[in-house]
């Protein structure tokens, strides 16, 4: 290979990143999200904005020092005052929240919510390799299922068209339609498996119910992803069709409070973790995926199935032992970014030990994060994150500067401390000197982002 045709290759050599939403100033604890344990265990607590930001910022750090790419999300800004306004409140801002606030003081609560932190939820990527047209297509959630969920997918295209501005490289779409029918919910749905970012991989898509199979869904907790919105995002990202499945999750676990996929199963690249419930027929599921990955990758996928018998779905829902990020290693192999409560339950520690110890697998290190605010709300490590797989030019494009950096790192962590409250009730939310605050400090972070006017929409 000449120099010319390795400087080509390098081009377009692809590597993932990860983008982390930050934590916004009104993080509290409101109990919004129907099905997800830890959401309502947790509901009307006092929450702390700055420890949870802190708690997420620490996780950024940590990656990016491991030589990974490490890009941040901003937050949305709450409360959402034009949505209340496209309810026939008026006046000024303040105003808005005060009337809001006496009349219908619930509705003020959900247009609070800082739930965008899970970039997880934002969007699904499918990146250049995988698609017939060579672009990564980028198609934000409707998150239609929950109230304070399906007013975050305007403004999450919108920073994402600044974010990913190139649009030779980039094909943005439309969430889908806010419906029933076609809820969506991301990349919480979403697993891309490959043997290389480079080249063709395997998306899969889980959904929780196909909206004609009226017997084979949940009956205590909403799936939230159809099977409908599934095959709409694979249309529109123009996906190869052998780079898809579709399969469904096993509705006994929703029930239980396995609300997305990425609470009972994780992949990344040639390895896929996950429980051995996970799945509607996971034998047939699991041998389907195994076949398929060889078929399009020509490469062995390796396949952890962690047996109920060992660990069971209330313990993967309590710790989110599914929910960890797996990363690359620059030694070689893979390792879990799990939350502290696996560390913290002795079942579990035990069984990611070994699993680290044992030669069959690529999974060889385990790092435990204190994520206790993003946790007790219902979001572990990989809730926080949104994969995108980027080549080095790509990097550089981006609009913004929302890659991280060393002094980055330190500057939002001196705005986080200027700006955060240690503290948050739910009744500071009635307050417009909540929203005054946290306006003035997104309109900060723009600028230290080189985002100017994000926020003026």
């Amino acid at each position: 290979m000449t120099a010319e045709d390795m400087s080509a290759e390098a081009l377009h050599r692809l590597t993932e990143v990860n983008f982390d939403g930050l934590v916004g100033p009104t993080h509290n604890f409101a109990g919004l999200s129907f099905g997800n344990v830890a959401s309502s265990v947790h509901s009307n607590q006092v929450s702390y904005p700055k420890d949870a930001a802190l708690q997420g910022l620490e996780k950024m750090q940590a990656l990016f020092e491991m030589g990974l790419p490490q890009g941040l999300l901003l937050p949305h800004p709450r409360p959402h005052i034009p949505f209340l306004r496209r309810l026939g409140f008026a006046g000024t801002d303040a105003q808005v929240i005060e009337t809001a606030a006496q009349e219908n003081p619930q509705l003020l609560i959900n247009c609070s919510s800082a739930s965008n932190m899970w970039a997880a939820n934002a969007a699904t990527i499918s990146p250049s390799p995988d698609t017939f047209d060579g672009n990564t297509h980028i198609t934000p959630a409707n998150l239609s299922s929950m109230l304070h969920r399906s007013i975050e997918h305007d403004f999450t295209g919108a920073m994402l068209k600044r974010i990913f501005q190139d649009e030779q490289a980039f094909t943005h779409h439309q969430a889908l339609p806010s419906t029933a029918f076609f809820g969506d919910e991301g990349a919480a749905n979403h697993t891309r498996l490959c043997s290389d970012y480079t080249h063709q991989g395997l998306e899969i898509f889980v959904y929780g119910q196909a909206i004609d199979q009226a017997d084979v869904r949940p009956q205590k907790f909403p799936a939230r992803q159809t099977l409908a919105a599934s095959q709409a995002i694979a249309r529109l990202h123009n996906l190869k069709p052998e780079s898809c499945l579709f399969i469904q999750q096993n509705p006994e676990v929703i029930d239980q409070g396995v609300f997305h996929n990425d609470v009972i199963s994780v992949g990344h690249k040639n390895l896929l973790l996950t429980h051995e419930l996970a799945f509607v027929d996971q034998a047939i599921t699991i041998d389907l995926i195994k076949t398929t990955f060889t078929q399009i990758c020509g490469d062995q996928l390796c396949i952890i199935e962690v047996p109920e018998s060992i660990i069971d779905t209330a313990t993967a829902i309590k710790t989110y032992l599914f929910n960890s990020q797996l990363v690359d290693r620059s030694q070689g192999g893979y390792c879990l970014i799990a939350p502290q409560e696996c560390q913290n339950e002795p079942q579990v520690a035990q069984y990611l030990n070994q699993l680290v110890n044992a030669e069959d697998n690529p999974l060889n290190e385990v790092r435990y994060f204190d994520l206790k605010q993003s946790m007790s709300n219902g979001g572990g490590p990989a809730c926080l994150r949104l994969r995108v797989w980027l080549s080095e030019v790509q990097i550089t494009q981006l609009g913004g500067k929302v890659m991280l950096n060393k002094s980055k790192l330190s500057t939002l962590n001196q705005w986080i401390h200027h700006y955060y409250p240690d503290e948050l009730r739910l009744d500071d939310l009635y307050n417009p000197a909540t929203y005054k605050n946290t306006l003035e400090a997104l309109k900060v972070l723009e600028q230290l982002l080189g985002l100017p006017g994000l926020y003026d929409s």
